[in-house]
This record gives C-alpha cells, sequence and structure tokens, in this order.
C-alpha cells in the first residue's frame, strides 16, 4: 500500500477543480475515483487573462496505472484529468523514487508551450520552486517530470483548520515574494499562485510548484505577468491571515467576502491580526492604490513586495513553553559538599562546631552508666508489651494501625486531586501526505459524544508506519500547565488503538514528533484510553498522537479497513 499526497504532487494546479486526489486513492480513502473534473476556478478573480476553457480538447491516448514511459516512468494513479491533459503520481524505475508526470498528446494546442514553459523553469534551478526533471516529447505524447514532496503540506489544507500563526504568514509571504522576485528576473512567471500551489514543508520551508507549467497547460497568459503575481501574493497573505478570500466568490475551500462590501483590510475581518502584515496585503491587492485612510503606496510587483517586507519590523516566532526542572532532591547516601547549596564567593560560611568527645574517665563511665539503663529500659518495655498481647488479644495491634493511619493525615500525604483543564483551541497535525479530517477537530472536545474526529480508511495495519508515520491533533490548554492524564473516547474497538501525547510549542508545531517532548502513551482494544503522564511536564500546546488503528467495520462513514475516530477528549492536571 501507497500513501498518496497531495501537498507533494503538482496536479497542473489542484486549485477549485475538484481534482481526483480526494478520492483516488484505495489506500487511504474511501470511494471510487472518478475520470472527469469540473473547472470552477474564476481566473479573472486574480486578474489572469484565462483562455484555458477556449482551448481545443484532444484527446489523451488511453493511459492506465502500470504503463511506463520511457521504460521508466510507471504511472501509479490518475490525480487530474481535465482539458486534454492528465496528471499522474508516478514511479522512477531508474533512481526508485516518487515523482509527479503531466502528459498530454503531441497535437494538443499547447503541447509546445507546455514543454517550453517546462524547459524554462528547469533551466531556473531555485530549490524554492517544486523541480521539473524531464520534458520530452515522444511516441506522440508530451510529459513533464518533476519532483514529489512527501513531506510538504498545502496551504489549502494548513487553512482548514484555521488562520496562520502571524509568524508563519509572515514566512509565507516573505518566502514566496523573494522566490516569485527571482523568478521574474529570469524572466519566468506563474500566473496560477493560489493556496493549491504553495506548500510547507515539515522542516518549516515553504515551495511553490507549476512556475510557468500550470499557466502553460491552461493557456493562461497576462499582459502585466508581475503585477498577476504580486496580487496572488498579496491573496495568499490575506487568506492566510483571515481564512477567507479576498474576493466575492469562494475559492479552495474558502469562504469570499461579502459582495456587498468590497475589498477590506484582514485586520477588519477579523481581530487580532497583525496591522503590520494587514497592510501589506492591502498593497499587493490594491493595484490602483492604497485605501483612502491609509497612504502606503502599492507594491506592483514581487520585488516591490520584497522592499517592502524588508521595510517592516521581524516578527519572531512565539517563545517555546520551557518547563522548570525538578528541584534537587536529597538523599541520605550524600556526603560532602554534593547537592548542597553553593557559597557566595567571599562570604566567609560557619563552620559547625564537632561536639565534644568523652574521652575523660568520667565520660567513659557516663557512657557505660547510660548504655545499662538503656538495655534495662528495653528489657522492661519488651516484658510489657508481651503481657499486654496477652491480656487483650492483640488489641494494641489495632490501636497501632489506627495511629499510624492517623498520623499519615496529618503529615499531608493524602493523594492531590486532580482538575480538568479545558481546552482552549485545537488543531489537526499533519506530518505527511493528506490531512485526515480537518474541520472536524472541534467535535472531540464539543462535549458532545455523538460528534468525533474519525482518521481515513488504511488498507493495511494496526499500525500506520511506513506508510504513515501517524495521525493526530494538538491541543491549545490556554496556558503552560501541568497534566496529569489525558482521557480519550474512541469510536471503534479492536486489536488495537495506540495514543502518544506530546509536548509541543505551538498549534502547528515547529519540529516533528521526534523532535517533541514525549508525555507518556497507552495502548487500548476497547472504546476508552487514559494516557497518564509518565513525568511532570509543563505545557500549553499538546500533541495527541495515533500510531495504531483497529480493523473496523464498514459503517455510514466508510468500508471497513484499519481506521480510528475520537469522540471525547479531556485533559486533567
Amino acid at each position: 500500500m501507497a500513501e498518496r499526497s497531495t501537498a507533494a504532487v503538482d496536479v497542473a494546479d489542484n486549485s477549485g477543480d475538484e481534482p481526483l486526489t480526494a478520492k483516488a486513492d484505495q489506500s487511504t480513502a474511501d470511494g471510487v475515483a472518478q475520470n472527469r473534473e469540473r473547472d470552477t476556478d474564476n481566473d479573472e478573480a486574480q486578474g489572469s487573462n484565462g483562455t484555458g476553457r477556449s482551448a481545443e480538447k484532444a484527446s489523451t491516448p488511453e493511459l492506465h496505472s502500470g504503463h511506463k514511459l520511457a521504460r521508466r516512468y510507471r504511472l501509479e494513479e490518475c490525480v487530474t484529468r481535465l482539458d486534454g491533459f492528465s496528471s499522474w503520481r508516478a514511479v522512477d524505475e531508474k533512481l526508485r523514487r516518487a515523482v509527479g508526470v503531466h502528459v498530454l498528446p503531441a497535437h494538443h494546442a499547447r503541447a509546445r508551450s507546455v514543454l517550453a514553459a517546462a524547459r524554462s523553469s528547469a533551466l531556473l534551478g531555485d530549490p524554492r520552486f517544486v523541480q521539473v526533471l524531464d520534458a520530452v516529447e515522444e511516441n506522440d505524447l508530451v510529459y513533464v517530470v518533476h519532483e514529489w514532496l512527501p513531506d510538504a503540506t498545502e496551504l489549502t489544507t494548513l487553512l482548514s483548520s484555521g488562520p496562520l500563526e502571524p509568524h508563519d504568514a509572515y514566512q509565507l509571504v516573505s518566502q514566496v515574494s523573494s522566490a516569485m522576485a527571482a523568478a521574474h528576473r529570469e524572466g519566468l512567471a506563474h500566473l496560477r499562485l493560489n493556496p493549491n500551489a504553495v506548500l510547507r514543508t515539515s522542516t518549516g520551508q515553504w515551495r511553490i510548484r507549476g512556475l510557468a507549467v500550470n499557466a502553460a497547460l491552461r493557456g493562461i497568459s497576462s499582459d502585466t505577468p508581475q503585477r498577476t503575481d504580486t496580487e496572488a501574493i498579496g491573496a495568499l497573505l490575506y487568506a492566510a491571515l483571515t481564512q477567507r478570500w479576498p474576493y466575492d466568490n469562494d475559492a479552495y475551500g474558502l469562504a469570499g467576502l461579502p459582495k456587498d462590501i468590497g475589498l477590506i483590510p484582514p485586520d477588519q475581518v477579523r481581530a487580532g491580526i497583525h496591522r503590520g502584515l494587514s497592510e501589506l496585503s492591502m498593497r499587493a491587492l490594491a493595484n490602483d492604490g492604497a485605501t483612502a485612510s491609509r497612504h502606503e503606496s502599492p507594491c506592483t510587483t514581487p520585488e516591490e513586495l520584497v522592499k517592502a517586507i524588508g521595510e517592516m519590523p521581524r516578527i519572531r516566532p512565539p517563545e517555546p513553553a520551557f518547563t522548570a526542572p525538578p528541584e534537587y532532591q536529597h538523599t541520605s547516601y550524600q556526603q560532602g559538599t554534593y547537592g548542597r547549596p553553593v557559597p557566595h564567593p567571599g562570604v566567609s560560611q560557619p563552620v559547625p562546631a564537632p561536639p565534644p568527645p568523652l574521652q575523660s574517665r568520667t565520660g567513659k563511665a557516663l557512657k557505660w552508666a547510660v548504655s545499662a539503663l538503656l538495655i534495662a529500659a528495653l528489657g522492661l518495655g519488651s516484658w510489657q508489651l508481651a503481657d499486654a498481647l496477652m491480656d487483650q488479644g492483640g488489641k494494641a495491634g489495632n490501636d497501632t494501625q489506627t495511629q499510624t493511619q492517623d498520623g499519615s493525615e496529618k503529615n499531608g500525604n493524602k493523594p492531590q486531586p486532580t482538575q480538568p483543564l479545558e481546552i482552549q483551541g485545537a488543531r489537526e497535525y499533519v506530518a505527511s501526505g493528506d490531512a485526515q479530517a480537518p474541520e472536524a477537530v472541534g467535535n472531540t472536545y464539543d462535549g458532545n459524544s455523538s460528534t468525533y474526529w474519525r482518521t481515513k480508511r488504511y488498507n493495511a495495519g494496526p499500525r500506520l508506519a511506513p506508510y504513515k508515520p501517524g495521525v493526530g491533533i494538538v491541543y491549545d490548554l490556554g496556558s503552560a500547565k501541568t497534566l496529569a492524564s489525558a482521557s480519550i473516547a474512541l469510536r471503534y474497538a479492536g486489536d488495537h488503538t495506540t495514543v502518544h501525547l506530546y509536548a509541543t510549542d505551538s498549534l502547528t508545531p515547529s519540529t516533528g514528533v521526534d523532535g517533541m517532548t514525549e508525555i507518556g502513551t497507552a495502548t487500548t482494544s476497547g472504546t476508552s484510553l487514559t494516557v497518564k503522564a509518565a513525568k511532570s511536564l509543563k505545557t500549553r500546546f499538546v500533541l495527541l498522537w495515533i500510531t495504531d488503528v483497529p480493523q473496523a467495520p464498514s459503517d455510514g462513514y466508510s468500508g471497513a479497513g484499519y481506521k480510528q475516530a475520537i469522540t471525547d477528549v479531556k485533559f486533567t492536571g
């Protein structure tokens, strides 16, 4: 079973076309892959001069899974079929790696422009772009081979669970703007720059796919390419800040702005948005000038946008929540000064005088007298204790037990009661490949056990690796708190479900799971699970990470397979 990653495939722009990536993979999702798509993108919304729908439809030669191109690239899965071309996930059998492939007939009206665009993009060689690896015309076919990034996630997927943090949005606009400025200096434009064309890798780097090629496949051109790409970057930043599309149409899974209010700044759409980033997005979008109340000049090229970003104060990442180390515990085995407070330099420390030894004749006599008295007292006490036990039948033992219990209560040894920790927010964490159900994350802490967040269905299990390292959700506790345990209610029973808890730094962690601190882990074959903290640890953000799921029967959502769903999550501290 091979897991598909829509974030890694450049599918000649997966935006708004209802691509097959949502249904094509039998290993990870239910349903049968369809063979047709609709073009629902509004190219005019981004200022592009779209002509893709008027292009002559050319039929693609019959291709299927297992077909080989150049006796090297084996087609695995069709992810897009549109306007006479198709896009595939494939395997380079020579280098044993996954690649993406666009295929169209050599007699297609756009075949020459696609070849030219692919070869120009390959010559750029900028690592900030998904690289074109090959562009060939062979056996009445034109095909373009490009990188496949299994560790990358589309901006569309990231925004499905909420807007980006200010630092992440700042990194997005900075890296995309500088990359597009470099491309335009070489005479290359994108013209289809949208949330599905921008990917974030597991290391936090942003990469752009489909440079020049996406537009060539659609037959899109523009008289002002720099202005078109700059406005597209502004739209990306606007969406990242507000989780809204800055036009009056819905696109890329985002709701558009109301039709009667026009284009308003992001900080008027949502509260708490970074003012500088809000103004920057308007400068890129409002190409006829800034709004009446603001006097910043518009940015009409990526180079001007890079300059404007450089004039902004740098936005730093949020401070991670570090926990204080536990206090040093003294033991009876410590000797010397190890473990004792270190004196400040220059301050004299008083040295306690040892007790005087009893070395005189009087002292020796006193020691013998004391020893004799102790021996006599022990003997007398033993005789009285034995006599009391015989007379009272063990009553003294019961009294002793009661006194011990009372003493322990007075010493405060009762276990401290735990208290619930309120969840302030959550976001699905995608380590690689596709998201599972980011829109349903809130169902896990809404207090309704009939709602749930679910994983996709997998053909192999219980362990998800190596096809997927795991799936999970990051929870925000509002502030750094000591976590004692987590109670998790599951939808499916079976052998078996394994859950790990990790402390991380934000809702969008800056490191992979390997860089996080594990709090605890547990495994169950039932529908409830309690994960107890193995050590005392303070954290604000907790990742609930599932690595194993049980075999579950078919239900109203999906067929039989390895899957799991979470109905309720409760934390105590």
